[in-house]
């Protein structure tokens, strides 16, 4: 799972490592790793930073949260409830806890915590990751689509949204879609689902009502560029 190769200037990479909402970003100067579970800590290199959305075991798992802190020093961000269950876990200055409006720095890149609508959770969130050089990534979690992801769109212009359609209560292609509409991200990426079918309806969906987005269908362990939006 590990991004050997550095991106260039105004690039990110990115890796989905998992059938939930598992992904690895590398900037050219730092990586972040976001919900990692189902995985070996060793599988990564360095890593800066794990961002935790919230405590739902498809997303966080204390024991390799802290086995990644251990190994690589890195910073944890993660929502109110994840972060009280880490205080007696890794060390304390290694952690921060984020609720929606929060913005955390890992050198020159940053981090915003949104809200989520995932009502099953307790204090769910969702991430803003900009490089050093201005690409704007939206991680959603699994979260379903809510009306102020048209103000995150607006004011962030994003670059790359991921979209969940899957697993989570009432979330669909259809729901997906909804996200896309709402951000208007130069690139979606349809996540958390294990059924390759529910991806391309997605994109079919994508492709009638949104025709100028670019649908990008990941595979999981495969590494993909994103790009500043011009």
């Amino acid at each position: 799972m590990s991004i050997e190769k550095t991106p260039l200037k105004k690039e990110v990479f990115f890796v989905w490592f998992n059938r939930y909402a598992g992904v690895a970003i590398k900037t050219p100067s730092k990586t972040l790793i976001i919900d990692p579970v189902d995985v070996k800590a060793k599988n990564f290199g360095n890593v800066d930073a794990v961002l935790i959305t919230h405590e739902h075991y498809d997303h966080f798992d204390p024991v390799l949260t802290s086995e990644l802190c251990r190994l690589t020093k890195c910073t944890v961000v993660a929502d109110p409830t994840s972060a009280r269950r880490l205080r007696n876990v890794i060390p304390v200055q290694s952690l921060q806890e984020v609720q929606p409006g929060s913005e955390v720095k890992i050198g020159d890149v940053s981090v915003k915590a949104e809200k989520s609508n995932h009502p099953p959770a307790t204090t769910p969130i969702t991430f803003i990751i900009t490089s050093e050089d201005g690409v704007k990534l939206f991680h959603t979690s699994d979260s379903l689509p809510f009306p102020e992801m048209a103000a995150v769109g607006e004011r962030e212009k994003l670059d790359l949204v991921f979209c969940t359609i899957g697993i989570a209560p009432n979330t669909s292609p259809e729901t997906g879609v909804d996200i896309a509409r709402l951000t208007k991200a130069k690139v979606v990426v349809p996540y958390h689902t294990g059924a390759s079918a529910d991806q391309k309806k997605f994109a079919e969906i994508l492709k009638k009502e949104l025709p100028k987005t670019t649908c990008l269908i990941p595979e999981i362990g495969k590494i993909y560029q994103v790009s500043k939006r011009a």
